[in-house]
């Protein structure tokens, strides 16, 4: 039921001109095409987009621009104006990009402050219900069997993994190719790595780790500790992989140029850290064996002697 007096003030307000207003915002689908996003000079805009994105920014508008992001926001802020340049968001997870075109330009006489945008996806198909799945399995079953729900692939998962690894350690944003269900994971730094080529003189260190349906791939930095030339053969590594892609087939002498490589471990059902041989510990110097204890022989049987 309508108050009398609420009725009255909305009346009031709206002859006025003075209307209750919710915050605007810019509403932007992404849909292949470039989206534009002008700014202001000295004025901040938000872009909200739900992802975890990287932003690709050409050199010569680094030092006029000033990106953050933070929460799902990213908040753009020129100090210069900037002339038409492209930027790329890239989803940290798919390596999926967005393209924005952005251009800065001072404040004109009058003009109020930009409102945030929002990037959302482009309409997805509509996917209709039915009887059985995409593997012609009965629901149920698909949703019990997970190898069911999985697409058939043209190429290896371990293949697949490999090449994306090395692109996000190597390639410019741009070049990186979008995998769907390839996610990043969190990767223990100070993996305990001494066991992975015992025999070799390398020292080896965790660089980062992504994965893709049961299948995690870990890329790790080799660096040789010696003078000489080492030749890298998958068969010197200890574990349980499923593929191991070295960047270069041998290493140069420790300071040299050609000193280090990348190597690719791929693993089933876990992550690195869980293939991994265990550390053998050393023998307990405060035993005190003596060497006939040592050796398995009784001591009451050396007493007797």
């Amino acid at each position: 039921m309508n108050h009398p007096i609420l009725s009255a003030l909305t009346g009031l307000l709206l002859s006025s001109g003075l209307a209750p207003c919710a915050s605007a915002l810019e509403i932007l689908r992404w849909e292949r095409i470039p989206l534009a996003v002008p700014l202001v000079v000295d004025e901040e805009r938000v872009v909200f987009i739900d992802r975890n994105v990287r932003v690709g920014m050409p050199g010569n508008v680094g030092d006029r621009l000033r990106v953050q992001s933070a929460g799902g926001a990213i908040y753009f802020k020129a100090n210069a104006p900037i002339e038409p340049t492209r930027l790329q968001l890239q989803d940290a997870d798919s390596g999926a990009l967005i393209l924005l075109d952005i251009a800065a330009e001072p404040a004109k006489d009058g003009q109020g402050p930009l409102e945030p945008v929002r990037i959302v996806e482009g309409d997805a198909p509509t996917k209709r219900p039915t009887e059985a799945g995409k593997s012609g399995l009965p629901e149920e079953e698909t949703d019990a069997d997970p190898q069911a729900r999985r697409p058939r692939r043209e190429t290896p998962v371990p293949v697949i993994l490999t090449r994306y690894a090395a692109q996000n350690l190597y390639a410019p944003l741009r070049t990186v190719e979008p995998v769907a269900g390839v996610g990043r994971v969190n990767l223990r730094r100070d993996l305990a790595l001494d066991a992975l080529l015992p025999t070799l003189p390398v020292r080896a260190k965790a660089l980062g780790a992504w994965r893709l349906e049961d299948q995690w791939v870990t890329a790790l930095r080799l660096t040789n500790a010696s003078t000489g030339w080492i030749e890298l053969d998958p068969r010197a590594l200890q574990g349980d992989f499923v593929a191991a892609t070295f960047q270069h087939p041998n290493l140069g002498p420790a300071g040299a140029p050609s000193d280090t490589t990348v190597l690719y471990l791929v693993t089933r059902g876990h992550g690195l850290a869980q293939s991994l041989l265990p550390r053998i510990s050393p023998i307990d110097a405060s035993l005190n064996l003596t060497p006939s204890a040592a050796a398995g022989e009784p001591q009451g049987a050396r007493d007797e002697k």
